[in-house]
């Protein structure tokens, strides 16, 4: 589904972010890429989806190498590749339904998008999914009105509305509370499980990655240190990832020494 070949990355003059990263996801299940800051995590999503345009190497997602695309060939493939950002980018003004439905924006014509007409098919599957995350109540309702754990399960439909074969999150988690990060990892996993869907996670929290992924990478200055079972990922695979900095703190994710990595981010919900 996806196989990544000596994967390169050098922003301007400065040092390899990626340094010939192989790295190949085939099937359903959940993947965490775990590691410090500046390991090159989101740069390794980015540069799959191509936000961000990688120095050398191929990334092939279905069959198709994206690296070499431009253009329209570029923006069909990308249809394949769903997203789900920290953030949530999502637009405040529309309504959960109007930025579910953006996930079929490669999909329709520029007439149809301008005017926001999307086929009946669409709007029964983006109810269906809407139901399916518990906001079915809030079809209507202004995304700017909504919670953090709200507005990422958004995310999570409009990501899945373009009918990805894989599905990319980049510290989904990350400017949630800890309760609602365990809610969203829980819906993440449940919904690569139900939809047969590969996911590729960037996360922080190891006791996360370690509970809800079925595969660890772990990535050190750009260069997989880890690759196995979350089971497998011991005290002395941590501190190869983590240099000996990340601790062996609370696995429960308290705000301890280390809990960037080992704990996860609290922020409001």
């Amino acid at each position: 589904m996806l196989r990544i070949t000596d994967l390169t990355k050098r922003y301007g003059t400065g040092e390899l972010v990626l340094k010939g990263l192989t790295l190949e996801i085939g099937g359903a299940g959940l993947t965490a890429i775990i590691g410090s800051s500046g390991a090159g995590k989101s740069t390794l999503l980015r540069c799959i989806n191509r936000l961000v345009e990688p120095t050398s190497g191929s990334i092939v997602v279905d069959g198709v190498d994206v690296t070499g695309l431009r253009g329209r060939r570029l923006r069909h493939a990308r249809r394949s590749i769903g997203m789900i950002f920290q953030g949530f980018n999502l637009i405040d003004r529309l309504s959960v339904m109007e930025n579910v439905l953006s996930g079929r924006l490669g999909y329709v014509g520029f007439a149809q998008a301008l005017t926001r007409r999307y086929p009946q098919a669409d709007i029964d599957r983006a109810f269906t999914l809407l139901e399916r995350v518990g906001l079915q109540d809030f079809v209507n309702t202004r995304a700017d009105t909504l919670s953090g754990g709200q507005r990422q399960r958004v995310g999570v439909v409009r990501a899945l509305m373009q009918d990805p074969k894989i599905l990319l999150a980049d510290e989904p988690t990350a400017s949630l509370d800890p309760k609602t990060s365990q809610q969203i990892m829980s819906l993440t996993r449940e919904l690569s499980e139900e939809l047969s869907l590969p996911v590729l996670v960037n996360i922080h929290n190891v006791h996360q990655a370690k509970e809800f992924a079925d595969r660890v990478v772990g990535l050190r200055y750009g260069t997989i240190i880890f690759d196995g079972a979350g089971s497998d990922l011991d005290d002395a695979a941590l501190d190869r990832i983590y240099e000996g900095t990340a601790g062996r703190g609370d696995e429960h994710g308290d705000e301890t020494v280390g809990a960037d990595a080992r704990g996860g981010t609290v922020a409001s919900p």
